[in-house]
């Protein structure tokens, strides 16, 4: 057993003796969630990277620019999240079952349907850029910026539409590797195409948009050849429900189970991303420098999230895989394991960016007033990060089982019923100010977790689940 072999199994111990998580548990969880992890955070660095560029070589104008355009970006790229997210609780239920040819047969028409939705929305994007940022208000300055990052930017959502399928397919059937080596070497690319057009060649904003596009099509290409059923290295990532053109495009009983089961997934991610937009507007009530701290505020803790981009795939997966088989009792043990577990880490990780809040929010702005308003919604995200976390985890296991219409009311109830009239508040009384969007974005998160772990604890996501498990006489 090698030196890291051993240190995991001592970690598996002492966390299966203080009940957070069974050892074998542990060790399944760790496999499918570090991959993800390292591509959570390859993902979320293409934003950062490009928040940071222009934010040290333009300014604080620039960030806030870029932080109105992406709002528009992340809401079209939730509307995604929600079909990948229905795409992995499909493919992990019927591979789990022994259904290869099901679940290759969901990705086709998962592909199918990014491809459709996503052509218009490039479209509307790129051409209507400009007026849907100055819908936001804001200053000539930020929206111009704005403007000019989403205009270049909205063709790599097709690309990205197509990459979230991809991701999860294979997270499905238990491959968190090859998205993982995929993902980095996209993150790389970025940092290195943004680099050189904002830095060398000058280029500013459309740059870091460019480098992003650019960047985010190159990991489309990569993906095709493993998903088409190529492996990449010794006989490593080829998806083993690959994506081929034979059968039929459109199925109409796992249309209705797709489209039943990612509905609430969208619509939670439609709520979570549209709710941006009248946070940014009030934020803008107090300058383009609020704008760039609840920019830079909400990005750190997506890089944060991170983790749970591991620990929610992880549960899915693990959740739905028992499921399909049966293992009902086994499902439930894995689903508690893992929120217990992400709930732990993410305390550490919390108290790690507390301390080190100044300095993260130096990255991105270098005026001492811009950077000091910034590191307070820095230390409020990492506090509301934990919550994140444990929903994450939580929701991950309800979505492998097919419960998503719960975890979609309890978003909106976080985010329309509390987190926005409290920001709201902050703008008609004056003692409260800036501080209302920093209880907001605390809100927003809480909320959900607790309706979430409430709904887990019932149980009743195992009778949901049965209505999507691959029959046993298939």
């Amino acid at each position: 057993m090698s030196r890291p072999q051993r240190i995991e199994s001592s970690i598996a111990r002492a966390l299966a003796a203080a009940g957070v998580i069974r050892e074998p548990h542990f060790h399944d969880t760790v496999d499918l969630a570090w991959p993800r992890v390292v591509t959570g955070f390859a993902i979320m660095s293409k934003r950062t990277v490009d928040l940071a560029l222009v934010g040290l070589v333009i300014g604080p104008t620039a960030v806030a620019g870029l932080t109105l355009a992406s709002a528009f970006w992340m809401v079209a790229k939730f509307l995604a999240i929600g079909l990948a997210g229905g795409t992995v609780a499909l493919v992990s239920q019927n591979y789990g079952g022994g259904d290869d040819d099901r679940a290759a047969a969901v990705v086709r028409l998962a592909v199918v349907l990014s491809v459709l939705t996503g052509i218009p929305v490039v479209a509307f994007f790129g051409l209507g850029a400009e007026p849907l940022v100055s819908l936001l208000g804001g200053d000539a300055e930020s929206i111009g910026y704005g403007a000019t990052y989403l205009a270049v930017v909205a063709p790599g959502l097709f690309f990205e539409y197509l990459n979230l399928i991809a991701s999860r397919t294979y997270a499905g059937v238990g491959d968190t590797v090859t998205p993982m080596a995929v993902r980095a070497g996209g993150a790389v690319a970025n940092i290195a195409l943004s680099a050189t057009f904002v830095v060398g060649l000058d280029m500013g904003v459309a740059g870091a948009a460019l480098g992003t596009a650019v960047s985010t099509g190159l990991v489309t290409v990569v993906f095709t050849w493993g998903m088409t059923g190529r492996s990449y290295v010794r006989g490593r990532g080829a998806s083993p429900v690959p994506l081929t053109l034979s059968g039929p495009f459109f199925d109409r009983e796992l249309f209705r189970q797709l489209a039943s089961v990612s509905a609430p997934l969208i619509a939670r991610r439609a709520a979570q991303g549209l709710v941006v937009f009248p946070l940014l507007a009030i934020a803008a009530t107090f300058g383009p420098v609020a704008v760039a701290a609840i920019g830079v505020g909400r990005q750190v803790r997506e890089l944060m999230g991170s983790f749970t981009w591991g620990f929610s795939i992880a549960s899915s997966t693990l959740v739905g895989q028992e499921l399909g088989s049966g293992g009902e009792s086994e499902a439930e043990a894995y689903g508690w394991g893992i929120v217990k577990l992400s709930l732990l880490i993410y305390v550490v990780v919390t108290v790690a960016v507390i301390g080190f809040a100044d300095p993260i929010a130096g990255i991105f702005v270098d005026d001492p007033a811009n950077q000091a308003l910034s590191a307070q919604f820095v230390r409020v995200a990492a506090i509301s990060v934990i919550a994140l976390g444990v929903d994450g985890s939580v929701t991950g296991a309800l979505r492998g089982a097919g419960d998503t219409r719960i975890p979609f009311l309890s978003a909106l109830a976080g985010l329309y019923l509390v987190a926005l009239p409290v920001a709201w508040l902050g703008t008609v009384v004056p003692a409260i100010g800036i501080t209302g969007l920093l209880a907001a974005l605390l809100a927003e998160k809480v909320v959900p977790m607790a309706v979430n772990l409430w709904r887990f604890r019932t149980n009743r996501w195992k009778a949901v689940s049965r209505g999507y498990r691959p029959d046993p006489s298939d």
